[in-house]
């Protein structure tokens, strides 16, 4: 029993030292590219916006949701980016995250043209890989939270796109501990996608035209 305990003890110290390291990899090798300041942050033709639910399971708007739409808006007024591939969730007829973006770009005064619907995007990687094989994109500027944009920025380096991320407001992490806490998880999760199983996207298909795309 005692030998039990003891292998239970190590695979648990293995783990926590799994989610440490990689969690530590994943954010110091990407956080010179995340950028608060508009004015610091380099221009790209292409911006990525990384999708989520416009409402919370309550019903309520989702904070990261509109920050995101209200930073990329922001670029798009500064002439820093001049179009918007917006990725995410479509698994229903009744939810479809890229037509929400949108429909809340083109509310802020962004012509429709200038977006580009990736319908696949169920992960990050799935957005980010065909960022790069379906749109031709290898230079692009990343939008969603700071958290979030170290994972999205690991994965691009992975694949050799030249991505720079622009943070979006996000609230004090009180108040969304458990996006958080998954974000740990999934950075860990990331580092054995690329490395240890060679996980691509659910979906690619053919490659797509940024205009022709919507």
């Amino acid at each position: 029993m005692r030998k039990f305990f003891k292998v239970v003890l190590f695979f648990i110290l293995g783990l926590l030292l799994l989610l440490l390291s990689s969690n530590i990899w994943v954010v110091w090798s990407t956080k010179d590219k995340v950028y608060s300041d508009i004015n610091l942050l380099p221009s790209n033709d292409v911006a990525l916006v990384l999708g989520t639910s416009h409402r919370t399971v309550s019903g309520d708007p989702n904070v990261f949701f509109e920050n995101r739409i209200e930073t990329a808006y922001h670029l798009y007024a500064a002439n820093k980016v001049t179009h918007f591939i917006v990725s995410g969730d479509n698994r229903t007829r009744y939810y479809n995250e890229p037509l929400k973006m949108q429909k809340a770009l083109i509310k802020k005064g962004v012509p429709s043209n200038a977006i580009t619907l990736d319908y696949a995007g169920l992960r990050t990687l799935d957005s980010i890989i065909r960022c790069k094989e379906i749109f031709g994109q290898d230079k692009i500027t990343v939008i969603t939270q700071s958290f979030h944009s170290y994972r999205a920025l690991f994965i691009s380096n992975y694949y050799g796109i030249n991505a720079v991320a622009m943070e979006a407001a996000e609230p004090d992490f009180d108040k969304t501990p458990g996006v958080r806490i998954r974000e740990y998880l999934a950075r860990t999760m990331a580092v054995i996608d690329l490395y240890l199983l060679g996980t691509t996207p659910r979906f690619m298909g053919p490659k797509e035209d940024l205009n022709n795309s919507n």
